[in-house]
């Protein structure tokens, strides 16, 4: 498990550092620094063996302070730096004025309300404003920022660009560009989020030695809800349910939609099939029999005319999971079915509460009728992307859109969160910063950034198998927060599989690769 830090958990964390008095605020500082020098040089491996002219950007925070000590290293190896600060000397925060005056020892500093960019330099150091930014950045330091932008193949940028939110990744006003953002101990939340990644070319985590404190804080504040960074999950290698026979892999019964709609359905059923479901069925109305028929062998297929047909056939308790929504249509009929499924669930006493995976036209159906969201219980998975979420959770999303005046901006983890908690279910909110919430505050981000971008994704389809892999890992028996960050997981890792001319059809079709390679 891998945490993710916002701001105000970081400064709890240096504090209790610095409060049990194996290191100091300066330790940290320096620690800071070198780590930021050392990523230069590795990724710009020629500078290590020449002198260079560096230009550090120093802001009046701590994050300055990083600032001047990476110009103090950098001259230290013969480099010609030039620092500007923006900000007044006398109010840096304590160990941020010591670095100064460290540096004031070697070197100018210049107003950085007068920082002139050319092209002339190696290297530009963004030490401006880091994950201290709450507000808006205007003047001239902003336009200094926007002139920075054509070097940005050239600027590293300490903690977060300057002008993204460390808690949401939003823009506040102007943003700095960088091809190497270094961050302390634990990545921020917003190096996932909103459109910090676009600002990042690489993002290199640093180790200042605070491992042991970020375990600490979280032990102590263990009611605080986490989010983390989904990786391999660590149930995928368990036989959850246990036992030799299909049934004992779960049972998943998938919703198709109406003949010439029903390839999502088989999308969907496809993928849970595939990542290790022991039976999936697909249950059509009678016009799409044939054409599913078709093109389905390992799937069982059951005819289903309405939402009657459907509460008979759930009457088997071995069915452990449903997954509604893939084109299912939008009318009164599709709704009856939804409806049926969320009731049918709630009664089922072999089973409790039955696992169901809501996609898609079920997600609308919801938006439509409070009862029919009313309905929605814990072992509910609701998938929606942007425009989806919108329906659902309007008043939600409009916050998203606010802009930021004062404090961290509220963020999609801030609003996967809420909704979840209305929902009083598991929400995966997808996008290429997918996040995952449950009703408790738990929170995760399935990021395909950075190394793990795959813009393939953006198919027709896409989203019907990731429901599927869902789908097929509840009924394995995994849990609702696990399936859909397994799931979310695992869909980014087949599309790195295969690469580009990605469709849908070819994303199930890695997971044997991809499990192979995990040793599974």
């Amino acid at each position: 498990m891998t945490e993710l830090l916002t701001a105000a958990q970081m400064r709890a964390i240096e504090q209790a550092a610095i409060d049990s008095g194996e290191v100091t605020g300066l330790e940290l500082m320096e620690r800071a620094g070198v780590g930021v020098v050392e990523a230069i040089l590795e990724e710009w491996p020629a500078m290590a063996f020449t002198s260079h002219k560096a230009v550090v950007l120093c802001g009046p925070g701590n994050n300055g302070g990083d600032g001047f000590v990476v110009a103090r290293l950098l001259k230290a190896r013969g480099w010609e730096v030039e620092v500007f600060l923006y900000g007044n000397a006398e109010k840096l925060p304590v160990d941020a004025k010591v670095n100064c005056g460290r540096w004031r020892e070697q070197g100018h500093i210049k107003n950085g309300n007068s920082i002139l960019i050319s092209g002339n330099t190696d290297l530009y150091v963004d030490a401006l404003f880091g994950t201290g930014l709450t507000r808006p950045i205007t003047g001239n330091i902003a336009t200094a920022i926007s002139s920075l932008k054509k070097y940005s193949n050239k600027t590293v940028s300490v903690d977060l660009p300057s002008g993204c939110c460390s808690d949401s990744g939003r823009m506040l006003g102007p943003s700095i560009k960088c091809r190497l953002c270094v961050t302390f101990e634990r990545a921020r939340v917003g190096h996932f989020v909103g459109g910090a990644h676009l600002a990042i070319g690489k993002l290199v985590v640093a180790k200042i030695g605070l491992s042991k404190y970020v375990g600490g804080y979280f032990q102590v504040n263990s009611d605080e809800p986490l989010v983390t960074l989904t990786k391999r999950s660590e149930y995928l290698g368990k036989k959850e349910t246990g036992g030799s026979h299909k049934f004992a892999y779960g049972h998943a019964l998938v919703l198709s939609g109406q003949a010439g709609k029903s390839g999502a359905a088989r999308l969907a059923a496809r993928g849970a099939l595939r990542v290790g479901a022991g039976v999936v069925t697909v249950a059509c109305p009678p016009d799409a029999l044939a054409e599913n028929a078709a093109q389905l062998n390992a799937i069982m297929l059951r005819r289903v005319a309405d939402a009657t047909v459907l509460r008979a056939v759930l009457q088997d308790a071995r069915i452990n999971v449903v997954c509604l929504g893939p084109a299912l249509g939008l009318g009164e009929e599709q709704a009856a079915l939804v409806a049926e499924a969320l009731a049918v669930g709630a009664e089922h006493p072999p089973y409790g509460l039955r696992k169901i995976v809501l996609d898609a036209d079920a997600l609308t159906l919801l938006a439509r009728d409070g009862e029919l969201f009313g309905m929605l219980h814990e072992n509910c998975v609701l998938t929606p992307h942007a425009g989806e979420f919108a329906r659902l959770f309007p008043d939600i999303a409009l916050r998203m859109a606010e802009p930021a005046t004062a404090g961290p901006a509220y963020s999609k983890v801030d609003a996967t969160r809420d909704a979840a908690k209305r929902a009083g279910c598991v929400v995966l909110y997808k996008g290429a910063d997918t996040v995952i919430a449950d009703a408790s505050g738990m929170a995760a981000i399935n990021s395909a950034h950075y190394e793990r971008a795959a813009p393939w994704l953006a198919t027709a389809g896409s989203g019907d198998v990731l429901a599927g892999f869902i789908t097929g890992l509840l009924a394995r028996g995994f849990g609702p927060m696990q399936a859909a960050q397994t799931g979310a997981w695992l869909h980014v890792e087949c599309a790195l599989k295969f690469g580009a001319g990605l469709i849908a059809e070819d994303i199930a079709e890695q997971l044997p690769k991809v499990f192979s390679d995990l040793g599974l």
